[in-house]
């Protein structure tokens, strides 16, 4: 099984990262591949509302788009998604909710491509405002009809510096057991 994480954060190796790669480790170990793509920092535009992905119905975004066309695709081949992201504004970042805005949109005309798969949001804050983030985030899972695994806490740490999240326990424990049971619902659905 495959699962693929887009990352929102402009910064390539900064604590959205660390805390995907944390999850990575778990799914490695239990055979799973997986794919980061580096979506924070691209250019990236939101959706026109032109509706060609609806003519067309191919689950693809018709404007110069490459980068979101390029993460809706890896989303269709994966089993499990991750889109993480850092706090902007108490929300996620603007690549983050243009691929929201497109994906969701062009996957939905196409069928609902993403129907049924395994979606994670994760969060990397300083302060406050992630909640809102993560809402932002399960939102685009639950309306495209994904199964989102819970954990013992919402699925954030805290940290300004890259790497600091490192240091908040609980978050990285949150995170983990979120990797747990993402690796427990997706055997189960593929039985």
């Amino acid at each position: 099984m495959k699962i693929v994480a887009i990352n929102g954060s402009p910064r390539r190796n900064g604590n959205t990262a660390l805390l995907i790669h944390e999850m990575f480790k778990i799914f490695e170990a239990e055979g799973f591949q997986t794919e980061l793509v580096q979506l924070g920092n691209k250019p990236v535009h939101g959706c026109t509302a032109c509706a060609k992905c609806k003519e067309e119905q191919d689950g693809r975004c018709h404007i110069k788009n490459d980068h979101l066309n390029l993460c809706i695709e890896k989303m269709l081949e994966a089993d499990g998604i991750i889109i993480g992201s850092p706090v902007y504004f108490a929300d996620v970042t603007t690549e983050i909710k243009a691929l929201i805005d497109v994906a969701g949109y062009a996957t939905r005309a196409g069928g609902h491509l993403l129907k049924r798969k395994v979606g994670a949001g994760v969060i990397a804050v300083r302060r406050g405002g992630a909640l809102h983030a993560f809402e932002t985030i399960n939102n685009f899972f639950l309306i495209n009809q994904m199964i989102v695994p819970g954990s013992s806490y919402w699925n954030f740490a805290i940290g300004r510096n890259p790497g600091d999240v490192l240091n908040d326990d609980e978050g990285m424990q949150t995170i983990r057991t979120l990797a747990d049971n993402m690796v427990w619902l997706l055997n189960q659905l593929k039985k």
